[in-house]
């Protein structure tokens, strides 16, 4: 079996014959790689194993339903941002705890939601106020967001709630002034979610944080979450250090600990196929038009933003022939990035994205009226299957009745 040669981990597992085989499929498309969610799944079982914690799938990073089941063999559950996806967690993992979490709860949705959650999360005093009593009534677990406020993100204020002014979690100034002892007898626990994309260095620094910030209030508590942003299955990740700091939460405050990484789950496991449409020229800029789109298919590369990893490229200017990647829309900002190859590339040449399973899926849009893409399963035994199609009733369902209906 000949592996392709690559630094990039994205792109570890692909042979000869596997590249063979995307290549073969419809484009765009993503597709999800068994093997990887496995490996990925095998790690995150260990530390469960090792610690007694639970670590759940935050849905809001990869919710391909489909593989749920599979997923289950390795996870305690699923964690949720509102209803549909407390639904969705509930309807394809039954087995596991389903927890949800939202700055604010609809009032016409939280009966439907407590028929799915397990474990709900309120954002703020006012709605553990008006939300806790009915919640606890239905048997529910009760938990509060809290912000330790520290901040231990460079890069990524976007995603980095301790930032002044969030309007995530509670600090330790409200509570003081807000909390009573009947709303704090409704708690089982305290959820914090500050890291993203982060080594436990990280989670360690925030630790510190919580227990000066909330530490007499974690003695009187069930269980403590300590969100998501937890780069675990990364390969420079620090696992011992991880158990460390669940060990100590567990063993200082007697708790029941929950993490809840999406990334985690799914990184590294996935990838995009697409297909140059064009070449052209402006100035010293050669443009790759391709059939994906960074605006619609990878959001996250504006949004966040970042230039996701092609297999068998370089940096801009580092191989001979040097590529603006671009989409088909009409959004001039519609770019992923400088990629450098050693040959030129043509209409017709394949492009593979890696580190695609995640913030993909389940978070594209059909701006322009892009035609989603595809999915994809590559099971571990070279073969595919194909887990979702989509066309124009997509794209028009979302807009309004069609005809059809």
């Amino acid at each position: 079996m000949k592996y392709i040669k690559t630094s990039h981990p994205a792109f570890r597992r692909v042979t000869e014959e596997k590249w063979q085989v995307l290549c073969q499929l419809p484009t765009p498309c993503y597709v999800l790689e068994e093997e990887a969610l496995r490996r990925n799944g095998e790690i995150l079982r260990g530390i469960q194993d090792r610690t007694g914690c639970k670590i759940l799938l935050a849905q809001k990073a990869f919710s391909n339903f489909n593989l749920y089941p599979m997923l289950f063999e390795y996870l305690a559950g699923t964690e949720a941002s509102g209803l549909y996806e407390t639904r969705l967690g509930k309807t394809y993992m039954p087995q596991g705890e389903c927890h949800v979490f939202c700055g604010a709860y609809k009032e016409t949705e939280f009966a439907e939601l407590l028929k799915y959650a397990d474990h709900i999360v309120f954002n703020s005093v006012s709605q553990l106020k008006k939300y806790g009593g009915l919640a606890k009534q239905a048997g529910k677990s009760i938990g509060l967001r809290i912000n330790p406020e520290c901040s231990t993100q460079e890069g990524h204020e976007i995603y980095d709630p301790c930032a002044p002014g969030g309007r995530l979690g509670v600090t330790k100034e409200i509570w003081e002034e807000q909390m009573t002892e009947e709303l704090v007898s409704l708690l089982d626990g305290l959820h914090f979610h500050t890291l993203c994309e982060q080594n436990a260095d990280a989670l360690e620094i925030t630790l510190r944080a919580v227990e000066e910030r909330f530490g007499e209030v974690l003695k009187g508590m069930k269980w403590l979450n300590m969100g998501g942003g937890h780069h675990i299955t990364r390969e420079d990740y620090d696992v011992e250090l991880l158990l460390n700091c669940v060990q100590r939460m567990q063993e200082a405050y007697n708790l029941e600990i929950y993490l809840e990484p999406g990334e985690a789950v799914a990184l590294n496991a996935g990838y995009l196929v697409s297909e140059v449409l064009d070449v052209t020229r402006n100035g010293a800029v050669v443009n790759a038009i391709l059939d994906m789109s960074a605006a619609c298919h990878t959001p996250d590369v504006i949004e966040m933003p970042y230039r996701p990893p092609v297999m068998n490229s370089g940096e801009k200017d580092e191989k001979k022939f040097t590529y603006c990647f671009g989409g088909p829309t009409c959004l001039s900002g519609d770019v992923v990035g400088d990629y450098s190859f050693d040959d030129e590339l043509k209409e017709g040449d394949k492009i593979l994205f890696g580190d695609m399973a995640i913030y993909t899926t389940c978070k594209n849009n059909t701006f322009n009226g892009m035609k989603l893409p595809d999915i994809y399963l590559l099971k571990e035994d070279g073969s595919t299957e194909c887990l979702a199609r989509f066309g124009y009733d997509d794209f028009e369902g979302r807009l309004g009745e069609s005809e059809s209906l």
